[in-house]
C-alpha cells in the first residue's frame, strides 16, 4: 500500500486519480486549499468505493502524510502552490501532472514556460523533490468511471531512476494501463504540449482520447 497525496485533488484529474489509486488499495490523501472541499472530494470517492482508504485535508497536511505527491492544480496556480509546499514536499517523489495552457476563444493553447515545462519549473522551485512528469494523457472523467477499465499508455519522464520506477509501478496499478519510459525530464514539455493537441482532437470528434504507443 502506497501513501499518495494529491494536491488539487478536488478537480477532475486529481479526483479521478484518487479514485483509481483508492481502488488499487492505496491510501489516498486529497489536498485542497479548502478543507471542506477536500473532505467533500473524499466523500465522493467513498461513495464510489466504500472500502477506500481516503481522507480530505488541506494541501500541506496531505503532503506531510504522503510518500508520493501528485500535483494536479491548474497551471495558473502551479508556481505559487509549489512555493508554498516546497519545504513540506522536501525530497519526496513529486509527480507533476500539470499542463501549461489556456483557452483562447474557446480553443486550448499551450503556454511557453521559461524553465521548459511545468515539470522543470517544479524542479526549479521544489529543489529537493524527485520530480517526475506523467499522467497528462488520462482523461479525468474517464478515470472517475471506476467500474470501467481505463485504456491507454502513460508516458513517464524523469531524471531520478528510483522515482521514475516508483511512478511507473503506480501507473500499472491502474487496470489495463501501461507505463512507458519516455526519457529524462527535458522531454516533459512534449507530454504537456501533446495534451493540448489531444484536447483539440477531443473537440473535433466529441471524444475522450488518450495515447497508445505501438511497437514498444
Amino acid at each position: 500500500m502506497m501513501k499518495i497525496g494529491i494536491i488539487g485533488g478536488t478537480g477532475p484529474e486529481g479526483l479521478g486519480l484518487a479514485m483509481r489509486f483508492a481502488k488499487a488499495g492505496d491510501r489516498v490523501f486529497i489536498g485542497s486549499r479548502s478543507k471542506d472541499k477536500a473532505e467533500e472530494a473524499a466523500k465522493n470517492v467513498k461513495e464510489a468505493l466504500p472500502e477506500a482508504k481516503v481522507e480530505g485535508l488541506v494541501n500541506a497536511e496531505a503532503v506531510e502524510q504522503a510518500t508520493v505527491v501528485f500535483l494536479t492544480v491548474p497551471w495558473d496556480a502551479h508556481q505559487s502552490t509549489l512555493e508554498n509546499l516546497a519545504e513540506a514536499i522536501g525530497d519526496k517523489v513529486l509527480v507533476d501532472v500539470v499542463v501549461p495552457m489556456l483557452f483562447d476563444r474557446g480553443q486550448p493553447k499551450a503556454i511557453l514556460v521559461d524553465e521548459g515545462s511545468a515539470a522543470q519549473q517544479a524542479r526549479a522551485v521544489a529543489r529537493e523533490a524527485k520530480v517526475v512528469s506523467a499522467f497528462q494523457h488520462l482523461d479525468g472523467r474517464e478515470l472517475q468511471k471506476v467500474d470501467r477499465p481505463m485504456q491507454g499508455d502513460v508516458l513517464v519522464c524523469g531524471d531520478h531512476r528510483g522515482a521514475k520506477k516508483t511512478v511507473m509501478e503506480l501507473v500499472e496499478r491502474i487496470e489495463y494501463v501501461r507505463a512507458l519510459d519516455a526519457g529524462g525530464l527535458t522531454n516533459a514539455r512534449y507530454l504537456e504540449e501533446w495534451t493540448v493537441l489531444l484536447l483539440h482532437i477531443n473537440k473535433i470528434y466529441k471524444a475522450h482520447t488518450g495515447v497508445r504507443i505501438v511497437g514498444a
